[in-house]
C-alpha cells in the first residue's frame, strides 16, 4: 500500500517554523494564533509520520531531510499570498520594495511619483533595510524588489541589475593638502571615521584596506553617511563614504579618491518574473540612475 500522505497543516506548520528558524519564533509570526504546545504536537506527528527528525532544536538547524521538504514547501506556501493578491485583483496595484534608508528617503518618493502617474492606485508597502535584510526578505518571497548596495555576489536564483557604481572617497578638511604619499601617509596622520562593518561599503574598505596592507585603526565606527561628514566636519578626523552625485559636502570638507580605491555597486534584485508594476519602477529607477 502507497505510505499516507503529510497532514497538509502540519506541512505548512513546519514552513513557517522553518522560515522563523524555530517554534517560538513561529508562534509569534504567524498569521493567526496557535500556542506553542500545539505547534510542538504536531510538528512531532509529522516527523513520526514521515520517520526522520526534520531539525534540531537547539540551535535550530534543518537536518538533511528538513532542508528537503523545506525546498518542497517554500515555494507552495511562500506563493499563496501572491496568488490570493492576484486573483482578488489587489497584485496588481500593491508593490514591496526594500531599499537603505539614504536611497528609500533622497530617490524612491521621486521615482514613485513617476510610477504613480501611471498607477493612480498604486498601493507600496516600504522596508527600509540594509543589504542582508534585503536578501532575506526576496528569499522569503516577503518583497518584490529590493534596490540596495551589493557586497559580493547575489546567493543563487536572485535576479540582480547593477545600476550604478559608485567610488569610495575620503573626506578630509577644505584645506589639507594630499600628502605624497597618498593613501598610506593619510592614515598615519589622520584617526578614521569609518562606515560599520555590518554595512557593505564598511566590508569594502576593509577588504581594500588589508589589499593594500593599511592597517588603518577607526576612531569613531558609524553607521550612516550623513553621520560620517557631520564628524568630518567637526574635525574628528578623516571620514570613508561615496562620492554621491549631486551630494553637496559642508565648505569645510573636499572628497580625495585614491588610487586602486574600489567601488560600491547599487543594484536591483529580484526573485523570479517580475510583475508589470515592478517592471515599471525598475525602469524608473534605470532612468534615474542614468541620469546621476
Amino acid at each position: 500500500m502507497p505510505q499516507a500522505l503529510p497532514n497538509l497543516h502540519h506541512l505548512e506548520l513546519f514552513y513557517h517554523v522553518a522560515r522563523a528558524g524555530g517554534i517560538s519564533a513561529a508562534v509569534r509570526s504567524m498569521p493567526y494564533g496557535i500556542q506553542q504546545p500545539a505547534v510542538s504536537s504536531q510538528i512531532a506527528q509529522l516527523e513520526e509520520a514521515l520517520g526522520t527528525r526534520l531539525f534540531r532544536r537547539r540551535p535550530f538547524q534543518l537536518t538533511e531531510a528538513g532542508k528537503q521538504l523545506d525546498a518542497f514547501c517554500a515555494p507552495f506556501f511562500g506563493g499563496l499570498g501572491r496568488v490570493t493578491e492576484h486573483i482578488s485583483g489587489v497584485a496588481s496595484r500593491h508593490l514591496r520594495v526594500a531599499a537603505p534608508a539614504a536611497i528609500m528617503r533622497d530617490h524612491l518618493p521621486t521615482v514613485m511619483g513617476s510610477v504613480r502617474q501611471l498607477h493612480p492606485d498604486l498601493e507600496l508597502s516600504l522596508w527600509d533595510t540594509g543589504q542582508n535584510q534585503a536578501l532575506q526578505l526576496l528569499e522569503r518571497e516577503e518583497i518584490d524588489l529590493a534596490i540596495t548596495e551589493l557586497d559580493g555576489k547575489p546567493p543563487a536564483g536572485t535576479q540582480c541589475e547593477i545600476l550604478l557604481s559608485l567610488p569610495l572617497v575620503i573626506f578630509l578638511p577644505a584645506d589639507a593638502r594630499i600628502p605624497k604619499g597618498g593613501l598610506r601617509a593619510l592614515s598615519e596622520t589622520y584617526p578614521l571615521i569609518r562606515p560599520s562593518l555590518d554595512l557593505p561599503i564598511g566590508r569594502l574598505l576593509l577588504k581594500s584596506l588589508n589589499s593594500l596592507k593599511i592597517n588603518w585603526a577607526s576612531s569613531i565606527e558609524i553607521g550612516t553617511l550623513d553621520s560620517i561628514i557631520a564628524y568630518c566636519a567637526h574635525g574628528f578626523g578623516v571620514g570613508v563614504g561615496v562620492e554621491v552625485p549631486g551630494r553637496k559636502l559642508p565648505a569645510t570638507l573636499k572628497s580625495y579618491q585614491p588610487d586602486g580605491f574600489p567601488k560600491l555597486k547599487v543594484a536591483a534584485l529580484w526573485k523570479g518574473s517580475l510583475c508589470p508594476l515592478a517592471e515599471d519602477v525598475l525602469s524608473e529607477v534605470r532612468r534615474r540612475a542614468a541620469k546621476m
